[in-house]
């Protein structure tokens, strides 16, 4: 076997399947060439048979094996028709090689295919001669309906035929090169796809399950049916069909997804997408899925796929916000665990440090599906968190209360103190005042006794004189304690 991209046709592969030589005796058994020719023909679109010399009885003796085809191959599993071998079979081209005659008939110049014709023409006549001589020559005109001939000159001198495989291409005839690009010519152009029963047209993984398949079908002592062939055929490439649509699902969505999505709905359509892809590619290849078998284990499949993917999808949303909240939090956790919040009011302010964290992590973009959930199961995880410091908030507050009253009440204390010390200040001040005002009367109640006392010893004789006096003084004083505090002296003279 031999490939190579075809010259002409892009996408297309040239496939020369060379067989050993017929006719060869060393092989000693007949059936070996039989089974050999049956398979070129279910295996190639142009079956190519090369003879030397010319095209004569002999030439067609040896190809007698078409004469067995009917016997080496079926259509179908049941018996029918042989004339439902032409729709599967092959164009036949013989190809003549050492052709040294000149292509004349009747003095007329002919062409190889009308010298091919001319070759495969029956005898009128019912004798078994005639018979044996025709037969080769039904059978090729009824199988291969399109027939094509080419003749080959030598390549070369007979001198350097021995050495053929080694001269160089200016070395071989013009004429035979010329004859060798006008057979290339005739095979690039008018060679068809290989196709099977349905139409399909054979790719090179069908083509080695197809040889497969004969070849085993031919050392089981079966004859290869063409029918069973495709169904077993039919079987490997829906199922490689499939497993092709998948890997272009997975192809599709890796090329265009980008998890997670923002919503449910742009997942689904993505899913759409893919899944369409990949039936499109599972409807070039499969066939003979008649009873839709492999399409609906394919319809199977993407409802599977799509739950995969939306958990696919969820959790890359989980996880692209969980590492946002993971960021977002960090200072929010610092803050906790330094007691900022182990204050009275911290609560509040908790909350405020809270929510500024949520409004920055819903401004985060490419959250996905999960976000409220994330966000949510976020919060939940911070409960217990803020519920403790809730309760501290709550226990210093009452705290905070409680010294607040203690505070007013010494307060209260300290200002009745202070009014009751202004209070004894004004009584004090009050009694102070009274008893100066009594001192003072007393002191002029005392003053104008003792002026009395004064004039009344001055009217008695012998009394104290006080008049002309000098030097001298009669003195008198006299404390007189009043309070404690108070002393009030008396100064007579």
């Amino acid at each position: 076997m031999w490939c190579l991209p075809h010259p002409s046709r892009a996408g297309h592969t040239l496939v020369l399947l060379d067989t050993e030589g017929l006719g060869d005796v060393e092989k000693g058994d007949a059936k070996n060439d039989t089974w050999i020719f049956a398979l070129a023909v279910l295996l190639s679109s142009t079956l190519v048979y090369n003879s030397l010399g010319t095209i004569n009885q002999q030439a067609m003796e040896q190809l007698h094996y078409v004469t067995e085809l009917t016997e080496r191959i079926k259509v179908k599993p049941v018996e029918e028709d042989s004339a439902e071998f032409v729709r599967f079979f092959p164009a036949f081209v013989w190809a003549v090689r050492d052709f040294v005659l000149q292509l004349v008939l009747d003095g007329r110049e002919i062409t190889e295919d009308e010298y091919l014709e001319n070759a495969l023409k029956l005898k009128r006549g019912s004798s078994e001669e005639d018979q044996c001589y025709n037969l080769p020559r039904k059978c090729i005109r009824q199988f291969f309906p399109a027939r094509k001939c080419f003749v080959f000159v030598p390549p070369a001198g007979w001198q350097h035929l021995p050495r053929l495989e080694k001269l160089r291409k200016d070395e071989l005839e013009p004429e035979f090169q010329e004859q060798v690009a006008q057979f290339c010519r005739h095979v690039w152009e008018t060679s068809k796809p290989k196709t099977i029963p349905g139409g399909h047209v054979v790719t090179g993984a069908m083509l080695g399950n197809l040889a497969v398949t004969y070849v085993d079908a031919i050392r089981s002592g079966a004859v290869p049916c063409m029918e069973s062939a495709v169904l077993a055929l039919a079987q490997m490439e829906n199922l490689a069909a499939v497993g092709e649509a998948v890997a272009v699902y997975e192809e599709q969505l890796g090329r265009r997804a980008a998890l997670p999505t923002e919503s449910v709905q742009e997942l689904l359509d993505l899913h759409a997408q893919c899944e369409r892809e990949a039936l499109r590619a599972f409807m070039a290849r499969a066939f003979k899925d008649d009873d839709r078998r492999f399409q609906e284990e394919l319809m199977v499949w993407p409802l599977e796929q799509k739950q995969e993917l939306c958990r696919r999808n969820e959790v890359a949303s989980s996880e692209r916000c969980k590492a946002a909240l993971l960021e977002l939090s960090q200072e929010l956790d610092d803050r906790i665990g330094e007691g900022v919040y182990s204050v009275p009011g911290g609560y509040q302010h908790f909350l405020d440090d809270r929510q500024r964290m949520v409004d920055r992590y819903r401004q985060v973009p490419g959250k996905g599906v999960k976000a409220d959930a994330a966000l949510q199961e976020f919060l939940q995880s911070k409960a217990a968190v803020a519920q403790s410091i809730l309760q501290t908030d709550k226990a210093l507050m009452e705290k905070e209360k409680e010294m607040a009253a203690e505070r007013a009440r010494a307060e209260a204390a300290k200002r009745e103190q202070q009014v009751l010390k202004q209070k004894e200040d004004r009584s004090y001040q009050e009694n102070l005042r009274q008893l100066e005002t009594k001192l003072e009367d007393e002191r002029k109640k005392l003053l104008e006794e003792q002026g009395k006392m004064m004039d009344q010893k001055l009217k008695v004789p012998g009394g104290p004189r006080v008049l002309g006096m000098t030097q001298t003084s009669l003195t008198a004083s006299q404390e007189l304690p009043i309070l404690g505090s108070v002393s009030l002296r008396l100064v007579l003279g």
